[in-house]
């Protein structure tokens, strides 16, 4: 069920990315409500806390306007829609399909993401316009690591909202799951602060975790702060190898279970 070929992938992102030009508006809207960063910026720069980690102005600027483009490109939902699909019955016709069901919301997000980024650029306009002295321009080289580390990102996320959704096959609400995690996404990934300014015995252990690999690094690559790229993305790998095989582990025994 893992198989597939350049037509099959062609297909699924063609049927997809129409199905999300017909939500253009809302995915606007989506877009749009991804601004954290730049109130947490508005927070930061007015009230002097960047002075305490020699942190000039302009690179927190490019850093939470690295942050907003990660977070638009790496933000997931499979489990909300699994959930859905799982409570209408429309899992069981997926499961007969020669092709994983995971890979049609692999391709929802990928087409999503396609539709949001014209979105994303029109933002990142007007915040240049409030904010010239941020604007800089990273080298093609920056902008394809970041994209990888971004795009690594988004599969730890996805993976990890994947195995959370395979509790569908045991709970109504695997959803309520999936809330756990939020808090601890929300303020230890880089979203609403860098990593770095968090105290120190927090860094004490973070690191050992994903959270700050979700935006802090890859945000950090594209501002072009201080950040050592080859660890960030090596890390980024095991944990997209761990989450894999604990998500087959999990779907394996969970779709046995299933006897819709």
């Amino acid at each position: 069920m893992f198989n597939l070929t350049p037509n099959k992938i062609g297909t699924l992102l063609k049927t997809q990315y129409s199905n999300m030009m017909e939500y253009r508006v809302e995915i606007a809207l989506w877009a749009i409500s991804g601004v954290i960063p730049f109130f947490m910026l508005n927070i930061w720069t007015n009230n002097g806390l960047n002075e305490s980690l020699n942190i000039s102005n302009i690179m927190l600027s490019r850093y939470f306007l690295s942050a907003f483009f990660v977070r638009q490109f790496s933000v997931v939902w499979v489990v909300f829609t699994f959930e859905e699909d799982a409570l209408l019955g429309r899992i069981s016709p997926y499961l007969i399909q020669p092709i994983h069901p995971f890979f049609r919301y692999f391709a929802q997000h990928i087409a999503e993401q396609i539709t949001r980024f014209p979105f994303a650029l029109i933002i990142a306009f007007f915040f240049f316009i409030f904010n010239p002295e941020s604007l800089w321009f990273p080298s093609i080289g920056i902008i394809f690591i970041s994209l990888i580390s971004t795009f690594f990102s988004f599969l730890i996320q996805f993976l990890i909202q994947s195995i959370i959704a395979c509790f569908c096959f045991w709970t109504e609400k695997a959803s309520s799951f999936e809330k756990l995690i939020f808090i601890p996404t929300l303020f230890l990934s880089g979203l609403l602060a860098p990593v770095e300014s968090f105290p120190e015995f927090v860094k004490s252990w973070v690191y050992f975790t994903p959270f700050p690999y979700l935006i802090d690094l890859p945000a950090r690559i594209l501002s072009e702060n201080n950040v050592n790229i080859f660890s960030g993305i090596c890390v980024q790998i095991i944990w997209i190898i761990l989450f894999f095989f604990t998500f087959i582990k999990v779907w394996s025994q969970g779709s046995k279970k299933f006897t819709a």
